[in-house]
């Protein structure tokens, strides 16, 4: 069930409010180059949220390291906080993950996965925006 409340912005709005690089990855579908993200090798307890939006996405206790070169979560924090679409893109087929608040590109979902979900959420840097726990 979809408990997220949507977030309607122009492009030009999303232009004012995120980097450059930011709005490359997370609006106009770009990629982090790999193992080159800020949060690739992050191994603090926090939770990781939409770097557009501030949704609440995963947490640190979900964050394995796949060695791909980009921030992998096998599963997302439960309430319809992301969305997925097919991705013809690059002559491959991919599941793309989206913000479920504001349609911002976050990565690409597979199912080799080495935990029990089987699953790796496969997310740029950019798309994320970390708090550590506070002790």
């Amino acid at each position: 069930m979809d408990t997220t409340q949507k977030i309607n912005r122009t492009e030009e709005e999303w232009k004012s409010m995120l980097t450059p690089q930011q709005y490359h990855v997370l609006r106009e579908k770009g990629t982090d180059a790999p193992f080159t993200g800020k949060l690739t090798y992050n191994k603090d307890k926090g939770t990781y949220y939409c770097a557009a939006c501030g949704n609440e996405l995963f947490t640190s206790d979900m964050k394995f390291d796949s060695s791909c070169g980009w921030p992998s979560f096998d599963k997302e924090i439960a309430g319809g906080k992301i969305k997925t679409a097919r991705d013809l893109s690059h002559g491959m087929v991919r599941t793309e993950i989206m913000c479920a608040k504001c349609g911002s590109h976050l990565g690409h979902l597979f199912d080799d996965g080495p935990t029990s979900t089987g699953l790796r959420y496969c997310v740029n840097s950019t798309s994320l925006e970390f708090k550590k726990e506070q002790k």
